[in-house]
């Protein structure tokens, strides 16, 4: 059995890539009200604030900060995991099952990284707003509706026509 070790920081930001087991499928975004649902339950009983986020069909990238004292973003993960799927099975979409009956959705691991500075942070970001862009799915960054990317745009921090319309703009690579 691999080991995974963690780096925590309680009160940390994290980047995350977290992955549907079946990278053809498009169920993140076909049922992202479900999603969002997981997201809100989990935030409601366990906190944090997420500084950004990008939902494709079978990924998402997200960036959250955890409260002071508080460093368990697995257990969250857990939780959004469980709900989404949950939510999914209620309504009655069929996902498949493993050989001990359990939900075969997502993979069982999520990739972290511990954010180091402002620098990091914002890398970060940009790659997850990007993201849509590298994957084919969006010509525009302003494109792709599932995103906080719109969200930065309200506040000023980008211009709408961020990134312009092409992959050279940006090349941040991470584990997906």
């Amino acid at each position: 059995m691999v080991l995974y070790r963690r780096n925590r920081v309680a009160g940390g930001a994290y980047f995350f890539t977290v992955t549907l087991r079946d990278r053809t499928c498009a169920l993140l975004v076909e049922q992202i009200d479900h999603l969002r649902e997981a997201f809100r339950e989990t935030k409601r009983a366990h906190p944090f604030h997420i500084e950004a986020m990008v939902v494709l069909p079978e990924h998402l990238h997200a960036i959250w900060t955890l409260p002071s004292g508080d460093d368990d973003y697995s257990g969250r993960w857990r939780a959004i995991k469980a709900r989404f799927t949950r939510l999914l099975a209620e309504s009655g979409v069929d996902i498949q099952r493993n050989l001990k009956g359990e939900y075969n959705l997502w993979q069982r691991r999520f990739w972290e990284h511990t954010l180091r500075d402002e620098a990091d942070l914002r890398r970060h970001i940009e790659y997850i707003h990007f993201n849509p862009v590298k994957h084919g799915w969006a010509k525009r960054v302003r494109d792709w509706p599932h995103s906080t990317f719109h969200r930065y745009v309200r506040a000023g921090v980008y211009p709408l026509d961020w990134a312009g319309d092409g992959v050279e703009k940006n090349a941040v690579g991470h584990g997906e």
